[in-house]
Formats: structure tokens, sequence, C-alpha cells
């Protein structure tokens, strides 16, 4: 199926903001483009394109002041089908898991593995290993964050989540992926289109975050928010 994506952002700057964006689909995805994925903003200004850490493809740009419209809009493919579940994809044991992967298992900026070691322990070190550990993480987030646009904050991090009990989307993610990391899964957070394409009913497609965890030797995707297999995320 062809499926159509974009944005049309409006905002203003008092003065002049350098800015990188994240609003390319993944260079996994490239191939399955149907037109081109193009960042425009108006008023124009020059913007340089490269490879993060991570991966991502990233827009470097210098924001004038007064009212800026970043937009978008492209086709891409997509079988429709909905995400790969390996009904039981075993845990990779830490000392075989693959180098690039061992950052994964690292604190960071909004997930603070030390400060929740003993949390995740307690609630989940008896779960199944593999798939089954992943899914008991998703359903005790889905069932114990409350969803609200209100309830987001830039500087929120995953034990400000598990504290609050309340959050968007990338909360609910960040504190899945935590939960994660500290049994020793590598579990990474990602960001942008989910649709809702033969799945359960939600608003239009749009902006949205996931995680995938590294199991039984690739990464498999997973929705503590929806807790739901997604047909199609880019």
């Amino acid at each position: 199926m062809l499926i159509r994506l974009g944005y049309d952002i409006h905002f203003e700057v008092a003065a002049s903001v350098p800015m990188t964006a994240h609003r390319n689909v993944h260079p996994s995805r490239t191939v399955d483009l149907v037109e081109l994925d193009q960042l425009r903003i108006e008023p124009a200004v020059r913007i340089e394109q490269y490879q993060d850490s991570f991966g991502n493809l990233t827009s470097r740009l210098l924001l004038p002041p007064g009212r800026i419209r970043p937009h978008n809009s492209f086709l891409i493919e997509d079988s429709g089908e909905p995400d790969l579940q390996d009904p039981e994809p075993e845990e990779v044991p830490v000392d075989r898991l693959p180098a690039e992967t061992l950052r994964y298992l690292l604190a960071s900026r909004y997930c603070e593995v030390g400060l929740l070691l003993d949390t995740a322990t307690e609630l989940f070190g008896n779960s199944p290993r593999g798939r089954g550990c992943v899914q008991a993480i998703c359903d005790w987030v889905n069932q114990h964050v409350t969803f609200g646009y209100e309830h987001a904050r830039s500087s929120k991090t995953a034990l400000e989540v598990y504290n609050e009990r309340l959050g968007v989307c990338r909360d609910f993610q960040h504190l899945a992926v935590i939960f994660r990391r500290c049994l020793n899964i590598p579990a990474r957070y990602a960001t942008g289109y989910l649709d809702e394409i033969g799945v359960l009913p939600r608003p239009p497609m749009d902006f949205s975050a996931w995680f995938e965890a590294f199991l039984h030797g690739r990464w498999w995707t997973f929705d503590a928010r929806h807790n739901a297999r997604a047909s199609v995320e880019c």
C-alpha cells in the first residue's frame, strides 16, 4: 500500500536559534520512498544533513527571528502487515551481545538505570525471560501510567514517570526502556509516524513513540502506551 506522510508545523521565535531536527524517515526505510522526503522551511534557510551516532538522518539549521513553518508531504510504500512477532524470542546473554548493542544497556539523560534497578528486579525479576518479560513490562507500564497531553514535560525522566504515573507516549516508552535495561536486555527509544491502519481505533496518523528490545539476535518493536502490534511505523 501507499501511505502519505507529512507535517505542517507553525511556531515563532524571538531571536535566531540554531536547531537540529529529526524529521526524515530512518535511512533503513528510504528504499521504500515513492516521493522525496525533504524537510522544507519557510522562510527558506540553509539545511545541512548528516547521520547522528544512532544512524538517524539529522537536519542542522539556523532559524531566523519571526514565524517559522517546517513542512513536508511524501509517499512511502509499505506492506501494511503487522510487525513481526516471534512467539518466544530468547534473551541474549550479556557476554554474547553484539558490541553495538551495549550502549543500550547504559543510563542516559532520560533513563536513570541505577536508580530503578531494585524496583525492576522486584517487579519483573521472576517474569518469564525473553519476550515474556518484555511483554510483562509493557503490560505494567500500560496499566500504571495515565496518558494525557497535559502531562507532557520535556525534562521528565523515567524515574519521574514512575513516581508520577502520568505522561505522554515518550514517557511510557522511557519507563519501559529503563526497566528492560535494568534487567540486562538492550532497549532503545524510537520515534516517528505511528498509524491506525488495521489496529485499534486511534486518532489520525501522527508523530508517536515506541521502543525496541534486542532479543534472539535482532531488534523487536514494542509499544508500552498502546500495548498492541502496529502495522506501520516509519
